[in-house]
């Protein structure tokens, strides 16, 4: 199959990926098409997705991501302004940039709470009575909080910030979808916040 022939295909992929935005009846063979560009594609863009996050399991999240935005946006693809596999690099690329962000965004958050927290919490060599009660204090809010939690909740929130797993990890480890795991993180956290302030 020549390149020529290769990128005519895709773009005729793409096309019928794009064609149930147009036309609902064509939901099946959009599916089809999707399946069709995945398989043709999806060793290469795993490579890509693998270079920019250093990580497998963070890239075959990015490539899962990427594959919904190309099934959300294939409409708009037009051939005349970009090769189909630059346009699909592209979107991989831009999921993974973003996918790193949050992670850090979201490591740097809960990082900076439990430090907090820790800081206030294991205050070493305290001579004043004063910062030692205030620190039994900031102790018992904190198992108070995190008692307060489900059960579940509490131990995926608690495997990813005390023993630093990733998403994919905790998801993999405990045997749960990985959208679950990320919402009950990011709940968790919220709920942590806000049940802390309240002791403040």
């Amino acid at each position: 199959m020549t390149p020529t022939t290769s990128d005519q295909d895709l773009i005729a992929l793409i096309d019928g990926v794009g064609a149930r935005l147009a036309d609902p009846e064509r939901q099946r063979q959009s599916e089809r098409a999707l399946r069709d560009l995945y398989d043709r594609t999806s060793s290469r863009l795993f490579g890509l997705a693998l270079r920019v996050t250093g990580n497998r399991d963070f890239a075959e999240d990015v490539l899962q991501e990427a594959f919904i935005t190309v099934w959300r946006s294939a409409g708009d693809y037009r051939a005349s302004l970009s090769p189909p596999l630059a346009w699909l690099g592209m979107i991989v690329r831009s999921r993974a940039l973003d996918f790193l962000r949050r992670r850090t965004s979201e490591r740097a958050d809960v990082h900076q709470t439990l430090d907090d927290a820790v800081t206030e919490t294991v205050a070493g060599d305290a001579a004043d009575p004063m910062d030692a009660a205030e620190a039994s204090e900031q102790a018992w809010a904190l198992h108070e909080c995190l008692r307060k939690m489900e059960g579940r909740q509490r131990e995926v929130v608690a495997l990813a910030y005390l023993r630093d797993l990733s998403h994919s990890e905790l998801a993999q480890q405990l045997k749960l979808p990985l959208g679950t795991v990320k919402t009950w993180i990011r709940r968790g956290l919220d709920q942590l916040r806000g049940c802390m302030a309240n002791f403040a």
